[in-house]
């Protein structure tokens, strides 16, 4: 009896909209390594570079790094595996921490207190909506 209520609530709340909306990512990472990586992300925003981190994905998975429509052409994604290895090449510095962080600036990252990363410059072409995959390093 009750896994009929249950199944009844289920449809009506569908039916009336009263499930809640998942929101699309605008800026996806998507893991197709077999191993699980930590990505530190970076945009422009108004009048300097802002980076923050980390997410950790598994294989397979992906993570929504931006949630609002993207404004923006350029991004940029520093990539580790679990070791702190390099996945993904990058030629654009710009800092990181070791736990949680949000740092605006992408400048004198030592004497901040920060440590130096290169990130992987990702070009949207304008895109309002853009998923960036990670594949594994080439042998």
């Amino acid at each position: 009896m009750i896994r009929k209520w249950a199944l009844y609530c289920g449809l009506c709340a569908g039916l009336f909209g009263l499930t809640p909306m998942r929101a699309d990512a605008q800026f996806a990472v998507c893991n197709q390594t077999f191993d699980v990586i930590n990505l530190a992300f970076g945009s422009f925003d108004r009048d300097a570079f802002v980076t923050s981190g980390w997410w950790t994905i598994g294989p397979n998975q992906c993570a929504n790094v931006v949630d609002d429509t993207l404004t923006a052409r350029y991004f940029y994604a520093y990539v580790t595996d679990v070791f702190g290895r390099e996945v993904l090449t990058g030629t654009t510095s710009m800092c990181v921490a070791p736990g949680r962080f949000e740092i605006r600036g992408e400048q004198d990252c030592l004497i901040r207190g920060h440590i130096e990363a290169r990130f992987h410059e990702v070009d949207t072409r304008k895109s309002e909506r853009w998923t960036l995959f990670i594949y594994p390093p080439p042998s």
